[in-house]
Formats: C-alpha cells, sequence, structure tokens
C-alpha cells in the first residue's frame, strides 16, 4: 500500500508504539529511554515515514545542524577546495556547511562572523583575515571557534589548526637559496593591519640566517591584482631572481605577469608557491609549492569543531608539518 505523502505525526509514533509523545521525542533524540525502547520507536516512525521538522528539531536540541565556514578570500583556490572538503565532510556528519566569503575584508569578516552567530549556527569554522581583531574572544564566547591557518590570540578553549610556518617558510627558502638565488620576492596577502602573521615574521628571520635579500610584496589574491603587482615588479630595475608566494592563487598571478613581460620561467625568474593546489602540477612548467596536505586539514578541523559541539573542552591545537614539492618552475638563478 503507497505510502501517504502527508507527513505523520509524532502523535502517531506514540499511538503505534503505545507510549506518550514526551516519550517518543525522548526515544528519537536518544535519551531517558533504554535502547530497546529508542530502537521501537525509531522502527515505528521509518515505518510511518515519521521526520522531525529541522525547525522542531532544533528547538528541541538546541541545535540547528549547521556549521559556519568563513573564508578568508574565495578568490583562492586553495581556500576554495578546502570549503569543498569541509562542506563535504560536515554532511557525512550529518550536519551542514553555511559557507561565507570574507572577500579579504576584516570589516565585513567581522559583520558575517557576527551575523553567523545570530543565524545560531552550532559552530565556526574560520581562515581568518584579521585573527587579532578583538571581536573573536568575545565571539567564542557565544559558540565553538575553531580557526584554521591562523590562532586567535585571546580566545580560549576552542580549536585550531595551524601550519608550521617557519618549516614551511625554510624549506621553500633553503631550496631557493641552494639553487643559488639571493635577491628574492616574497608576495604575501597580509595586510597592514596585521604585519605580525607568523610566515611574514618568519621570512624575515630566515633571509637573515641564510644572507638572502627578500623583499615583501604585498598582494591579494585575485589574480589580476596579483598580475598587476608581479609586473610592476619584474619590470624594474634589480629585479628579483625568484619569487615566493605565500599562496599558489598568488603565484598564477606571477606566471601571467612573466609571460606579459616575455620571461621565461625559470630560466629568467623561479617561482614558488605555497599551498600545493592541485591545478599547481598542472601549469607549464609545473610549480614548486609547499604543500599542506589539505586533506589533513579538513578532517582536523571538521573533527575539531563536532567535538566541540558536542562536548565543549579544553583547548585543542594542531599543527600541520609542510613538505616542499619541487617541480620545473624552480631553476638555478640566471648569471647576470
Amino acid at each position: 500500500m503507497p505510502r501517504s505523502s502527508k507527513r505523520a505525526t509524532i502523535r502517531e509514533v506514540a499511538r503505534a508504539t503505545g507510549l506518550s509523545p514526551a516519550a517518543v521525542s525522548y526515544a528519537l533524540r536518544g535519551i531517558q529511554t533504554s535502547a530497546q525502547t529508542q530502537e521501537r520507536v525509531r522502527r515505528a516512525a521509518a515505518e510511518l515515514g515519521y521526520e522531525a521538522h529541522p525547525i522542531a528539531r532544533a528547538l528541541a536540541s538546541g541545535r540547528t545542524g549547521m556549521v559556519g565556514l568563513l573564508c578568508g578570500s574565495l578568490e583562492d583556490y586553495w581556500q576554495q577546495s578546502l570549503a569543498v572538503g569541509i562542506g563535504r565532510a560536515l554532511l557525512a556528519r550529518d550536519r551542514y556547511a553555511l559557507i561565507l566569503d570574507a572577500a579579504g575584508d576584516p570589516a565585513r569578516e567581522q559583520a558575517l562572523a557576527l551575523r553567523l552567530r545570530d543565524q545560531r549556527v552550532d559552530g565556526l569554522i574560520v581562515q581568518p583575515v584579521d585573527p587579532a581583531a578583538g571581536f573573536w574572544t568575545e565571539l567564542a564566547e557565544h559558540l565553538p571557534v575553531v580557526s584554521v591557518g591562523d590562532a586567535l590570540p585571546g580566545v580560549r578553549d576552542q580549536g585550531e589548526v595551524v601550519f608550521d610556518n617557519r618549516h614551511g617558510v625554510t624549506l621553500a627558502l633553503e631550496h631557493l637559496y641552494g639553487l643559488g638565488h639571493r635577491r628574492i620576492a616574497v608576495f604575501t596577502p597580509t595586510r597592514p593591519s596585521t604585519p605580525d602573521r607568523p610566515a611574514d615574521v618568519h621570512v624575515e628571520a630566515e633571509a637573515a640566517r641564510l644572507g638572502v635579500e627578500a623583499t615583501l610584496v604585498t598582494a591579494g589574491q585575485a589574480i589580476p591584482q596579483t598580475t598587476a603587482a608581479a609586473t610592476a615588479l619584474l619590470a624594474g630595475p634589480g629585479r628579483p631572481t625568484a619569487v615566493f608566494c605565500f599562496s599558489d592563487s598568488i603565484a598564477y598571478g606571477v606566471y601571467a605577469a612573466t609571460r606579459a613581460l616575455g620571461l621565461a620561467v625559470p630560466g629568467d625568474i623561479s617561482v614558488c608557491g605555497y599551498d600545493d593546489h592541485p591545478v599547481s602540477a598542472l601549469l607549464t612548467p609545473p610549480l614548486t609549492s609547499v604543500d599542506w596536505n589539505i586533506e589533513g586539514i579538513v578532517t582536523d578541523a571538521v573533527q575539531l569543531v563536532v567535538d566541540t559541539i558536542d562536548e565543549p573542552s579544553a583547548h585543542h591545537r594542531i599543527v600541520r608539518t609542510p613538505s616542499l614539492r619541487v617541480r620545473p618552475s624552480t631553476g638555478p638563478a640566471p648569471n647576470w
């Protein structure tokens, strides 16, 4: 007999099981009832086609099943891949990602973070544009926050998946140094308001240790912006022999600039990226890049936010260690 298209009610499940509606509600939520009762109620609910209304379920549990994912800039292809991975991993845990893009703007980031809080998401995963902003501390008092890439100073009893940037910077600069490069431009998306990002600080320390002249250049994640910045630098006097980019998306803009200027990679300029996006291996020439294992980051971030939502506990910090994928975009420094 075909099942009715009308949604079965909790009272119908109660009549079928001989329990009160309250007992059925408890059993469906897995509380205050025996395992046998819970199984009996779930079987009856399935036979009747009963499904808890999402709003009613949220009111009963105090949870929406949604996790906010606030990306620093979805113009960055690596962040796009991370968002896809986190969204799918959350779905496999019966949760849903509400994905928003801060577009590299700290003011927009704050407004969207507060909006996600007001949307009553169960937790938040963030790739912060401005990790030093004061509002993170207040926000973390209202919902679980897991940061990816940068720690949030002042935030306690939350989670963070951070990168061993010193090791990543050392891998890249030592590789270029070993190829004979002594003038290296470092392209970073860091804004003037956040000058103490770990990777940027480590560049100065490692450059001094190696005796390398490193010039920091601020560039956005969008390829047109990066192409313009790279073109201005590489067309000028005393251009570097290598460019190290804190994002593969930025490196793609550098590639575009070299082609516009008629420069060969790596013959005239070596290029190194920092997150090993899958597209990077398909470029001509393939891009040398620091690999952070995006699958591992997805697993860590989702596990942390789910654990913190389900059972708030002490602060958890996971540090990701990178490896260097050496490809043909880096070669010996040219003899000028």
